[in-house]
C-alpha cells in the first residue's frame, strides 16, 4: 500500500520549513514574504506529486471547515432546488463547500439536522425550517455561529434573515383578478402556521376586504402524497362550483390544482382563472400559460449567500443582524385574463 504524502515529505524534499509549505498551500507567501521563486518550486512539486492536505487536520488547527450547512424544506421542490444550486455556485466561488438537506417539514427531523450540522463543525449555516425549533436556531445564534433564515423567519429569532414580500404579492395578484371582473375568488394553501405562508393569506384576504367581498380560504393538509394532494383539491372545486378564479400560495399545489381541474374538465381561464405563487417551468408551458407572483430566485441566492459570508469573513458583522425583504413580480399571462366575449 502506497504511503500517504505529508507535508512533511515535502519540506524534506524542498528543504524548506514545514512552515513555508504550509504558507504557500494556503496561500499566503505574499504576506509572509516567500520569494516567488520558493512558493512557485512547492506548488509545482505539490502538482507533480498529487498531495491533497488532510482537511480534517487543517480544520482542527485554522477552527474552519469551509463548509456551509443548508437546511431546506424539501430539495425536490423546484424553488429550494434552483435557490440551492444558485447558493452553492456562489459558495463555491468563495471556496465553500455546502452540505444539503431537507427537513420536509419535520421538527424533530430538523433538531437531528442542526445537531448533525454541529458535529460536524459546518462554518455557517443557511435555514429555511418549519416551526417548532426556536430554541434550537436561538442557541445557534447566542454561540455566535453565522446564520441566515431564508424564505420564512421564526417567531421569537432574531438572526439575519432574507426574505420575499409575499403579502404584497398576493395582494397585488388578487387585484389583478378583480380589475379582470372575478369575484369569486378562493385561495389554497398548506395547513403550516409558517410566516410565509400567512403573509401570503394575508395580502390575498386585505385586497378582497377592500373591495367588499368574503376570502375563500382552502388549507390543505401537508404533507401528503401528491394522489391524495390532488383528490383534496379536486373535492374543493367540485364542492366550491361559484368559483370564478383561484389562487395558489405555492407552486407545488398549483401543479396539483392543475391536475384537479384538468380531471374535472374545467377550462382556463373561461370558467375559472389560475394564479399560482412561485413561477415553474410548467407554468409557462401550459396552455394556456399560468400567471404567477415570480420570487427573485437569483437575487434571493446572492443575498443569502452574501449576507452570510460577511459573517463568516468578517467577524465583526457577527453581531450585527440584517434582515431583507425582497419584492416579488406579478407575471401576468393568459390563464388570468378574463376571456374576450
Amino acid at each position: 500500500m502506497k504511503k500517504k504524502l505529508l507535508i512533511h515529505d515535502i519540506a524534506k524534499h524542498l528543504e524548506v520549513s514545514i512552515a513555508t509549505v504550509s504558507l504557500v498551500l494556503n496561500g499566503k507567501a505574499k504576506e509572509k514574504r516567500i520569494s516567488d521563486s520558493v512558493a512557485e518550486r512547492v506548488l509545482k512539486y505539490v502538482e507533480e506529486v498529487g498531495y491533497k492536505p488532510n482537511q480534517l487536520a487543517k480544520s482542527l488547527r485554522t477552527g474552519k471547515t469551509h463548509v456551509i450547512g443548508l437546511v431546506i424544506e424539501d430539495i425536490a421542490n423546484p424553488f429550494f432546488a434552483t435557490v440551492a444550486a444558485l447558493i452553492e455556485q456562489k459558495a463555491l466561488a468563495r471556496g465553500y463547500r455546502m452540505l444539503f438537506c431537507s427537513t420536509n417539514n419535520d421538527s424533530s427531523k430538523t433538531r437531528d439536522l442542526l445537531t448533525m450540522f454541529q458535529e460536524r463543525h459546518v462554518d455557517g449555516y443557511i435555514l429555511a425550517l418549519p416551526n417548532g425549533v426556536e430554541a434550537e436556531v436561538r442557541a445557534l445564534v447566542r454561540s455566535g455561529k453565522p446564520l441566515v433564515l431564508f424564505d420564512r423567519l421564526l417567531p421569537g429569532v432574531q438572526a439575519n434573515a432574507v426574505v420575499v414580500d409575499g403579502a404584497t404579492g398576493m395582494y397585488e395578484a388578487t387585484q389583478h383578478l378583480l380589475s379582470q371582473g372575478f369575484k369569486r375568488i378562493a385561495l389554497l394553501m398548506p395547513r403550516l402556521d409558517q410566516t410565509q405562508m400567512n403573509a401570503r393569506a394575508q395580502g390575498y384576504t386585505q385586497a378582497l376586504r377592500e373591495a367588499g367581498l368574503s376570502p375563500l380560504v382552502h388549507e390543505v393538509e401537508f404533507p401528503q402524497d401528491t394522489e391524495q394532494l390532488v383528490q383534496d383539491a379536486q373535492s374543493f372545486f367540485e364542492d366550491c362550483t361559484t368559483c370564478d378564479a383561484v389562487m395558489f400560495a405555492t407552486n407545488y399545489l398549483g401543479v396539483y390544482g392543475l391536475e384537479a381541474l384538468r380531471r374535472l374538465g374545467r377550462r382556463i381561464p373561461e370558467e375559472i382563472a389560475v394564479i399560482s405563487f412561485d413561477d415553474n417551468d410548467l407554468f409557462r408551458l401550459y396552455s394556456p400559460p399560468i400567471t404567477v407572483v415570480a420570487q427573485p430566485i437569483e437575487a434571493l441566492a446572492e443575498e443569502v449567500i452574501g449576507t452570510l459570508l460577511a459573517s463568516l469573513e468578517n467577524p465583526a458583522e457577527t453581531g450585527r443582524i440584517v434582515q431583507l425583504q425582497l419584492a416579488p413580480q406579478l407575471v401576468v399571462r393568459a390563464s388570468s385574463m378574463r376571456p374576450s366575449a
